[in-house]
C-alpha cells in the first residue's frame, strides 16, 4: 500500500488549524484546502496561496485567526494566505528555529524537535517568552505533520492495515484524551501522495496498440496510418475534485488542479505511488485520437508489435503518452521514455 509522503520529504506541504477551520497548506501547488471536518470531508474549498505566503519551510494558523509563514530564520504572519492582508515580518527566536514542526493550540506556539523527542513551548516565537520544554509522549513523536486548534493538538499518523488517520489529543507530553479519526476520502486527495491511496498506485507501461503479420515466404511493405490516443482522461481526473469548491486562478479551474496532482504523484518514487518520472512536458489536454503513419518492411513468417507508453493509477490509464516503439515479439520494451524526476 502506498504511504503519505511525510512533511520531511515534501517542501511546502502542512497542515495548520483555528478554532473552526482545519488546512492543508500545497505551497508546491500555489494552493490550499480548509475544512470543517477532515473526518466526515465537510466545507471542503480550495483557495490560492498569495505570492508573498507561498515557500514557507512550515504553516501554522493562531486561535485568533492569524497564520505564520515561517521561512528559514523568520515568519511572516497574515490575516488571510489568500490575500496576504495584514502583513508583518518577524525573526524567529534561535530556540524556535530549527524545528521539525510548529503549530499553535491552547493559546501558545510548539515547535517539536522530533529527533530529540521533546517540544519547545512559548507564547511569543520572536522572544521565546514563557519558554519552556516537554518530552514528547512516544506515542505522539511519530507524526508525519502537526497541527493544532484552540482545544486540541493534531497529528497525521504513519500509513498502518486501517489507512491513513489522525490522532487528537490534549496533552503531547502525557498523550491525554487520545482519539485516532480516519481521513475522509476527498481529504485523502489533497495530500501529497494520497492520490494513489484513493486511486491505486501510479504504473508506467507499454500497450500493444497494433499487431502486424506478414504470414507469407515474401517481404511486404507495410504503408498505413494507425489510430492512437493521446492526451489525459480529463473527466477522470476531474472526479478528484468533485467534493471540492475550488476558489482559485483560472489556471486551475477544469480538472487543472487534479491535473497538477497527478503531475505530483506520478513524480514520486514506488514507496509513495509515485513512478519517479516528470510528466510536465506531455500533452495534458483532453485526450483525443490521432492519425500517425507508419511504412515499414516486414520480412517473411514475422510479425511486428506497435507499442505506446501509457500511465494511470490502479489499473486504468490516464495519460496516454506521445512515445511509440517498434518491437518484433510481443514482450512489452522495458524502457522508460520519460525523463526522471528528482523525488
Amino acid at each position: 500500500m502506498p504511504k503519505i509522503v511525510p512533511k520531511s520529504k515534501a517542501p511546502g506541504a502542512d497542515f495548520c488549524g483555528v478554532d473552526k477551520y482545519y488546512y492543508i497548506v500545497r505551497s508546491d501547488l500555489d494552493c490550499y484546502m480548509r475544512s470543517t471536518n477532515f473526518n466526515h470531508g465537510n466545507d471542503l474549498e480550495v483557495f490560492s496561496l498569495h505570492n508573498s505566503c507561498q515557500g514557507g519551510d512550515h504553516y501554522l494558523a493562531h486561535e485568533d485567526g492569524l497564520f505564520y509563514i515561517i521561512k528559514g530564520d523568520h515568519y511572516r504572519r497574515v490575516s488571510n494566505m489568500n490575500k496576504d492582508d495584514n502583513a508583518v515580518v518577524y525573526s524567529l527566536h534561535p530556540n524556535c528555529q530549527g524545528g521539525d514542526h510548529y503549530l499553535s493550540a491552547f493559546g501558545r506556539f510548539y515547535i517539536i524537535f522530533q529527533g530529540r523527542g521533546i517540544y519547545h513551548r512559548v507564547t511569543n516565537m520572536n522572544t521565546d517568552e514563557d519558554a519552556i520544554e516537554y518530552t514528547l509522549h512516544p506515542d505522539c513523536q511519530n507524526g508525519l505533520y502537526y497541527w493544532g486548534t484552540k482545544d486540541y493538538y493534531y497529528f497525521v499518523k504513519p500509513h498502518d492495515e486501517w489507512g491513513i488517520q489522525y490522532f487528537r489529543c490534549t496533552d503531547f507530553h502525557r498523550n491525554l484524551d487520545a482519539v485516532t479519526y480516519s481521513f475522509h476520502g476527498s481529504v485523502v486527495a489533497f495530500i501529497p501522495g494520497g492520490l494513489a491511496i484513493n486511486e491505486g498506485p501510479a504504473f508506467g507501461r507499454w500497450e500493444a496498440i497494433k499487431t502486424i503479420s506478414n504470414d507469407s515466404d515474401s517481404p511486404i511493405e507495410w504503408n498505413k496510418k494507425i489510430t492512437k490516443k493521446v492526451g489525459c482522461k480529463k473527466m477522470k481526473m476531474s472526479s478528484v475534485e468533485q467534493n471540492w469548491k475550488i476558489n482559485m486562478k483560472a489556471s486551475y479551474e477544469s480538472g487543472g488542479l487534479a491535473e497538477a496532482i497527478a503531475k505530483y504523484q506520478f513524480s514520486l518514487s514506488v514507496e509513495y505511488g509515485g513512478r519517479a518520472v516528470q510528466t510536465q512536458q506531455e500533452d495534458w489536454s483532453e485526450a483525443t485520437e490521432v492519425e500517425e503513419s507508419i511504412h515499414v518492411t516486414l520480412q517473411p513468417e514475422s510479425q511486428m508489435y506497435i507499442w505506446q507508453y501509457r500511465l494511470g493509477f490502479g489499473n486504468e490509464p490516464v495519460l496516454f503518452c506521445r512515445d511509440m516503439k517498434f518491437t518484433n515479439d510481443s514482450t512489452p520494451p522495458t524502457s522508460v521514455p520519460l525523463p526522471p524526476s528528482n523525488e
